[in-house]
This record gives C-alpha cells, sequence and structure tokens, in this order.
C-alpha cells in the first residue's frame, strides 16, 4: 500500500476535490483506493463522494471504512452524433440504436474498490461543529491511521486540513513509525505528499510554508498541482484566468520539486457532486489549459487524442452509458466522473504520480 498525503498551507484551494478526483482516477485505472479524511473540523469527503448518509462501522478490532464502490467492470462510453456517424473502426462494428446512438459494449477491464474514513461519517449532521483542542486531535488522527481495518489497497489518499498544526505533525510521526515498524507483511511506503494550490501569490505564499514543514518533518514533495488555474466557458470556449496563471509553477520551480499539472474550474464538476448530474457541455469542450503529458502532447493535442479513444467528448457526443433518457441518472459517481472534463485532466496527473512511485520503487527509495 502506498500512501500520499494532499496537503497545502491554505485553506479554499481545493484539497479535497483534488483528493477525490485523484482517488476516482486512480480507481479508474484499475487500483484499490482508500481515502482518509483527516480534516477534522471541516470534513468535505463524505459530500464529494455523495455518501453523507454512511455511517461507520465498529468490528473487532477497528473501524470498517465504508465503501464508495465496489471493484466492477464499467460499461464503455455510449457515444451519439448529430447524423448517427461513427467515429472509428471499433465502433463501426458495434451495434446501433435508432437514433444514432453507439451502444455500449463492457469494458473488460474492472475498475478498482474504493473506500473512505472521515469524521463526517461519526456526526448527527453536515452541519454539526467539532470543538476538540489539539490532543484530541492528535488523538483521533492516529485512531484512523491505526484502528481502521481497511481491505488490501494500492493506495491510501489522506485528505489533510490547512497549515502545518496538530494534525499535521501527528500525521507526519504516525506514519513514519508505522513505514519503519518491522512487518511479517509488506510495509507500507509513504510515497510522499501532493501539494495544492492556487495560482495567485497570497496563496502561494502561504503554500510555501507547507512544502517547507515536509522538509522539516521528512515527508518527501511529490509535486504541486495548481488548482482554479484558468477557466473556458462552457458555451462559447473563451478562455479566462480569473486568478491568475503560473504562480505554483514558479513556486514548484524554486523548491526544485516537480510540477504535476494545473486543473481549470469547471463548473459541470461542481454540478456532479452537488447535484449527482452527469456533466453535459454545450458545443465547446473545456479544455485541458496546456498541461503537457508524458507522451509530450500539449493540451489541444491531447483533448483531440482522447475525443479520438472516446474519453472526453462534448454533449453532442457522450451521453452515460447507465443514463435514463427523460430521468435520473442512476449510474455511480466514477461512472459519471468518465463524462467530466476533469477526467482527462487527473488521467495525466495520476500517471506522472504512478510513473514517479514506480521510478522510487526501482531506485529502492
Amino acid at each position: 500500500m502506498v500512501f500520499f498525503s494532499v496537503l497545502s498551507g491554505k485553506g479554499g484551494v481545493g484539497k479535497s476535490s483534488i483528493t477525490t478526483q485523484l482517488a476516482l482516477s486512480l480507481s479508474l485505472a484499475g487500483n484499490s483506493v482508500g481515502i482518509l479524511d483527516i480534516d477534522l473540523t471541516g470534513p468535505s469527503i463524505p459530500r464529494l463522494l455523495g455518501i453523507e448518509d454512511a455511517k461507520i462501522t465498529q468490528a473487532p478490532g477497528g473501524w470498517l471504512p465504508v465503501e464508495v464502490h465496489p471493484s466492477h467492470i464499467l460499461p464503455d462510453f455510449t457515444k451519439t452524433t448529430t447524423n448517427g456517424a461513427v467515429h472509428n473502426d471499433e465502433e463501426a462494428h458495434s451495434p446501433r440504436h435508432t437514433n444514432g446512438a453507439v451502444a455500449a459494449t463492457p469494458n473488460p477491464k474492472p475498475i478498482g474498490a474504493l473506500y473512505a474514513i472521515s469524521l463526517g461519517f461519526l456526526l448527527p449532521s453536515r452541519s454539526s461543529a467539532v470543538v476538540w483542542r489539539g490532543p484530541k486531535k492528535t488523538a483521533m488522527v492516529r485512531q484512523f491511521l491505526t484502528d481502521v481495518l481497511w481491505p488490501p489497497l494500492d493506495y491510501l489518499l489522506i485528505d489533510t486540513p490547512p497549515g502545518t498544526s496538530d494534525e499535521h505533525i501527528s500525521l507526519a510521526e504516525t506514519l513514519l513509525q508505522q513505514i519503519s515498524a518491522p512487518s511479517p507483511n509488506k510495509s507500507p511506503k509513504l510515497a510522499g505528499a501532493v501539494v495544492v494550490t492556487t495560482p495567485q501569490a497570497v496563496a502561494v505564499s502561504d503554500v510555501r510554508k507547507e512544502l517547507s514543514f515536509c522538509r522539516k518533518v521528512g515527508i518527501g514533495v511529490l509535486g504541486v498541482v495548481e488548482n482554479m488555474s484558468g477557466y473556458v466557458c462552457e458555451c462559447c470556449g473563451e478562455e479566462t484566468n480569473l486568478f491568475g496563471k503560473g504562480g505554483g509553477e514558479v513556486m514548484a520551480q524554486e523548491f526544485g520539486v516537480r510540477f504535476l499539472g494545473r486543473v481549470p474550474v469547471d463548473g459541470q464538476w461542481g454540478i456532479l457532486v452537488e447535484e449527482g448530474r452527469r456533466p453535459r457541455y454545450g458545443n465547446n469542450i473545456v479544455k485541458n489549459d496546456g498541461n503537457e503529458d508524458e507522451d509530450g502532447l500539449e493540451g489541444d493535442e491531447r483533448i483531440d487524442q482522447l475525443e479520438n479513444a472516446g474519453e472526453v467528448l462534448d454533449e453532442e457526443h457522450v451521453q452515460g452509458s447507465n443514463a435514463i433518457e427523460g430521468g435520473a441518472d442512476t449510474a455511480r459517481l466514477v461512472d459519471k466522473y468518465r463524462s467530466c472534463s476533469l477526467f482527462a485532466v487527473f488521467d495525466g496527473i495520476t500517471r506522472r504520480l504512478n510513473n514517479i512511485v514506480e521510478g522510487s520503487s526501482a531506485d529502492g527509495t
């Protein structure tokens, strides 16, 4: 099991959103993933995953995490066009509906299971306040790290509160103890931290403190993600840098750490997690804003490639395979997320993270 911590010295930069999308992307790649939410005073993970009504189960020896979705095979996208055209040879042999849609076919590769644990599952309501002093917070973080009976996982993502306070110190100490303790089984590996910032200078100045914190406590930094970096209008396609652009990349260069990519603002992601509605776009796709991927493709080229592969398409070309015409979409969050433009962005980020982890494993670090 590989640990990722999602950190930031600044509140409101979207750590929980980044954690959720990293988990969904890793799961879609076939990995078994857990999310540990240690933001005790503002637990957002249950709401983002759409499982606020779930409760933690007490079992002999510890707590059982909440299952977000099991490992299962997702149906392929059902693609529609205005004229019923088929885009590639593989689709040319697929059965068609009368409205021009290409019938969904099973994807032979199952996605990984996703689990979550959060103090939010223990609170009576979303508005319940947690008024705890430092020692109680520290004890709860350690209990989450040691007393949860996780199933076999490939990755455990840890969503943290802003700052460098009690929760962070307890997290660092407990994780370092766990990975250094002798174990008859394969010991967990602390891959490092994904540091999240937004582009504006006031956010970057606070996030610098988080990078310094990681160095002081011995947690490696996997890279920096610049969130809320640009917005492309869903209707006209015009791009606007609402909060500036490039601050996270400059900070990464100054500290000598990797820059993992930029994540633009996508209103459809908010609709997906708040309303449970599958993302839908107008004639212009919300595009990747120019992050270069391992294959050397820049943003527009990458989007073109993903369109041809049927991974990110606009409203005219994508209908979720489980969507019900004229009714509610009963598909799981992970299925609906494939229709979100940000799926392409996080697909690249998670592959970069995988390459970093695999590279450090090969080096024995």
